[in-house]
Protein backbone atom coordinates (compact mmCIF):
# COMPACT_ATOMS: atom_id res chain seq x y z
CA UNK A 1 0.00 0.00 0.00
CA UNK A 2 1.29 3.45 -0.89
CA UNK A 3 0.44 6.52 1.16
CA UNK A 4 1.65 9.97 2.07
CA UNK A 5 3.59 10.24 5.35
CA UNK A 6 2.68 13.87 6.04
CA UNK A 7 1.01 14.66 9.37
CA UNK A 8 0.23 18.33 8.66
CA UNK A 9 -3.60 18.69 8.70
CA UNK A 10 -3.36 21.39 6.00
CA UNK A 11 -1.67 19.05 3.50
CA UNK A 12 -3.93 16.57 1.67
CA UNK A 13 -3.08 12.94 2.38
CA UNK A 14 -3.85 9.83 0.38
CA UNK A 15 -3.33 6.10 0.07
CA UNK A 16 -3.89 3.35 -2.50
CA UNK A 17 -5.49 -0.01 -1.77
CA UNK A 18 -5.81 -3.22 -3.77
CA UNK A 19 -9.07 -4.17 -5.48
CA UNK A 20 -8.97 -7.03 -7.98
CA UNK A 21 -7.70 -5.74 -11.33
CA UNK A 22 -8.47 -2.11 -10.44
CA UNK A 23 -7.01 0.30 -7.87
CA UNK A 24 -8.66 1.85 -4.84
CA UNK A 25 -7.81 5.35 -3.72
CA UNK A 26 -8.45 7.24 -0.50
CA UNK A 27 -7.96 10.90 0.26
CA UNK A 28 -7.91 12.26 3.79
CA UNK A 29 -8.33 15.74 5.19
CA UNK A 30 -9.81 18.00 7.82
CA UNK A 31 -12.67 18.94 5.45
CA UNK A 32 -14.44 17.37 2.48
CA UNK A 33 -12.47 19.65 0.14
CA UNK A 34 -9.14 18.50 1.62
CA UNK A 35 -10.19 14.85 1.37
CA UNK A 36 -11.10 15.34 -2.32
CA UNK A 37 -7.70 17.02 -2.85
CA UNK A 38 -6.09 13.93 -1.31
CA UNK A 39 -8.12 11.68 -3.62
CA UNK A 40 -6.86 13.73 -6.58
CA UNK A 41 -3.26 13.23 -5.43
CA UNK A 42 -3.95 9.52 -5.09
CA UNK A 43 -5.26 9.51 -8.68
CA UNK A 44 -2.01 11.07 -9.87
CA UNK A 45 0.05 8.64 -7.79
CA UNK A 46 -1.52 5.73 -9.67
CA UNK A 47 0.13 7.12 -12.81
CA UNK A 48 3.40 8.50 -11.41
CA UNK A 49 4.74 10.00 -8.17
CA UNK A 50 3.06 13.41 -7.67
CA UNK A 51 6.42 14.92 -6.63
CA UNK A 52 7.58 14.33 -10.23
CA UNK A 53 4.83 16.60 -11.62
CA UNK A 54 5.71 20.29 -11.59
CA UNK A 55 2.73 22.59 -10.89
CA UNK A 56 3.49 24.99 -13.76
CA UNK A 57 0.05 25.36 -15.38
CA UNK A 58 -3.37 25.92 -13.81
CA UNK A 59 -6.63 24.44 -15.09
CA UNK A 60 -9.98 25.54 -13.63
CA UNK A 61 -12.51 22.76 -13.06
CA UNK A 62 -16.15 23.05 -12.00
CA UNK A 63 -18.42 20.18 -10.94
CA UNK A 64 -21.89 19.87 -9.50
CA UNK A 65 -23.60 16.84 -7.99
CA UNK A 66 -26.42 15.97 -5.62
CA UNK A 67 -24.20 14.56 -2.84
CA UNK A 68 -20.59 14.55 -1.64
CA UNK A 69 -20.22 10.99 -2.94
CA UNK A 70 -21.37 12.00 -6.40
CA UNK A 71 -19.20 15.12 -6.23
CA UNK A 72 -16.13 12.91 -5.64
CA UNK A 73 -17.11 10.81 -8.67
CA UNK A 74 -17.63 13.92 -10.84
CA UNK A 75 -14.38 15.53 -9.61
CA UNK A 76 -12.17 12.51 -10.31
CA UNK A 77 -13.72 11.95 -13.73
CA UNK A 78 -13.28 15.65 -14.57
CA UNK A 79 -9.59 15.27 -13.71
CA UNK A 80 -9.30 12.14 -15.88
CA UNK A 81 -10.94 14.07 -18.74
CA UNK A 82 -8.56 17.03 -18.33
CA UNK A 83 -5.54 14.71 -18.18
CA UNK A 84 -6.61 12.92 -21.35
CA UNK A 85 -7.59 15.95 -23.43
CA UNK A 86 -4.77 18.26 -22.31
CA UNK A 87 -2.14 15.48 -22.06
CA UNK A 88 -1.29 16.70 -18.57
CA UNK A 89 -0.69 15.39 -15.07
CA UNK A 90 -1.61 17.32 -11.92
CA UNK A 91 0.11 17.52 -8.55
CA UNK A 92 -1.43 20.47 -6.69
CA UNK A 93 -5.09 21.23 -6.12
CA UNK A 94 -7.20 23.91 -4.48
CA UNK A 95 -10.85 23.06 -4.00
CA UNK A 96 -13.80 24.94 -2.67
CA UNK A 97 -17.06 23.13 -2.05
CA UNK A 98 -20.22 25.16 -1.54
CA UNK A 99 -23.32 23.03 -1.14
CA UNK A 100 -23.33 20.71 -4.16
CA UNK A 101 -20.89 22.79 -6.25
CA UNK A 102 -17.13 22.26 -6.50
CA UNK A 103 -14.78 24.89 -7.91
CA UNK A 104 -11.16 23.82 -8.27
CA UNK A 105 -7.77 24.76 -9.57
CA UNK A 106 -5.60 21.85 -10.68
CA UNK A 107 -1.92 22.64 -11.18
CA UNK A 108 0.36 20.48 -13.29
CA UNK A 109 2.30 20.12 -16.49
CA UNK A 110 2.23 18.33 -19.84
CA UNK A 111 3.13 14.64 -19.64
CA UNK A 112 6.81 13.95 -20.26
CA UNK A 113 6.92 10.20 -20.95
CA UNK A 114 10.67 9.94 -20.27
CA UNK A 115 10.52 11.80 -16.95
CA UNK A 116 7.09 10.78 -15.63
CA UNK A 117 7.19 7.18 -16.86
CA UNK A 118 3.41 6.71 -16.54
CA UNK A 119 2.60 3.32 -14.99
CA UNK A 120 -1.03 2.96 -16.09
CA UNK A 121 -3.81 4.81 -17.84
CA UNK A 122 -6.73 5.65 -15.58
CA UNK A 123 -10.01 5.21 -17.46
CA UNK A 124 -12.15 6.76 -14.75
CA UNK A 125 -13.61 6.68 -11.27
CA UNK A 126 -16.29 4.10 -10.53
CA UNK A 127 -19.17 3.90 -8.05
CA UNK A 128 -17.52 0.90 -6.37
CA UNK A 129 -16.56 1.71 -2.76
CA UNK A 130 -17.49 5.33 -3.50
CA UNK A 131 -18.05 7.40 -0.37
CA UNK A 132 -17.07 10.56 1.43
CA UNK A 133 -17.38 10.22 5.21
CA UNK A 134 -16.27 11.85 8.42
CA UNK A 135 -14.84 9.76 11.25
CA UNK A 136 -15.61 10.33 14.92
CA UNK A 137 -12.19 12.02 15.22
CA UNK A 138 -13.23 14.57 12.57
CA UNK A 139 -11.08 13.32 9.69
CA UNK A 140 -12.79 13.19 6.30
CA UNK A 141 -12.14 10.29 3.91
CA UNK A 142 -12.95 10.31 0.18
CA UNK A 143 -12.55 6.95 -1.55
CA UNK A 144 -13.46 4.93 -4.62
CA UNK A 145 -12.15 2.37 -7.07
CA UNK A 146 -10.46 3.57 -10.27
CA UNK A 147 -10.88 1.68 -13.51
CA UNK A 148 -7.37 1.24 -14.96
Amino acid sequence: MQSTPINDPEVPRYELYAHGADIGIRGFGNSPARALEGAALALTSVICPPREVFPNHCVDIQCQASSLDDLLYAWLNALVYEMATRHMLFSRFRLEIVGTHLAAEAWGEPIDIARHQPAVEVKGATYTDLHVTQSTSGTWTAQCILDV
